[in-house]
């Protein structure tokens, strides 16, 4: 492998580090607030997710239509404008690592008792489930260290290269 192979490595290992510690940073911030019933909207908190889109056509999707024909997507992405974006380019395409809201419902839960119950006494609590999240932050976890050991590998044959 080229010296500059191990930097390409290195490159696309540590691209892959930031968008781990964001998805483990969105995690953190989903379990801190998952019995967060207002926020200064006077919702309740909305779970948040990294997606990771392709903005540009790789070459394996280039390679594929020609062979199979037109490619379309089932379902579109709805990326709200004031979502925080991180890019990493490549020289066959760019991925895009956007932080979006999960629409789905809101738990309800019966207590009457409680400040922010509607006339029918049910509070609404995000739409965080404690056990996804985990097991989402578990393999992120995993995800980082895998990054890191790939880094390390790359030092090392960087090492041993320039001692030849």
């Amino acid at each position: 492998m080229a010296l500059r192979g191990i930097f390409t490595a290195i490159d696309i290992s540590s691209s892959g580090l930031s968008a781990q510690r964001r998805k483990l940073n969105v995690i953190a911030s989903n379990l801190a607030n998952a019995e967060t019933t207002r926020t200064e909207t006077g919702q309740p908190y909305r779970r948040r997710v990294v997606e990771f889109l392709q903005t540009q056509e790789a070459a394996f999707a280039s390679v594929l239509r020609r062979v199979i024909g037109k490619l379309e997507t089932t379902h579109p992405h709805h990326i709200p404008s004031a979502s925080e974006t991180i890019e990493a380019e490549a020289q066959y395409g760019r991925v895009e690592a956007q932080e979006v809201l999960d629409n789905s419902p809101f738990r309800l839960v019966y207590d009457p008792s409680h400040p922010d119950a509607d006339a029918n006494g049910y509070v609404a609590y995000p739409n965080v489930n404690v056990v996804t999240e985990m097991v989402d932050m578990i393999t992120a976890s995993r995800a980082y260290e895998a990054n890191v050991a790939a880094i390390n590998a790359a030092k090392d044959m960087a090492k041993r290269a320039l001692e030849i």
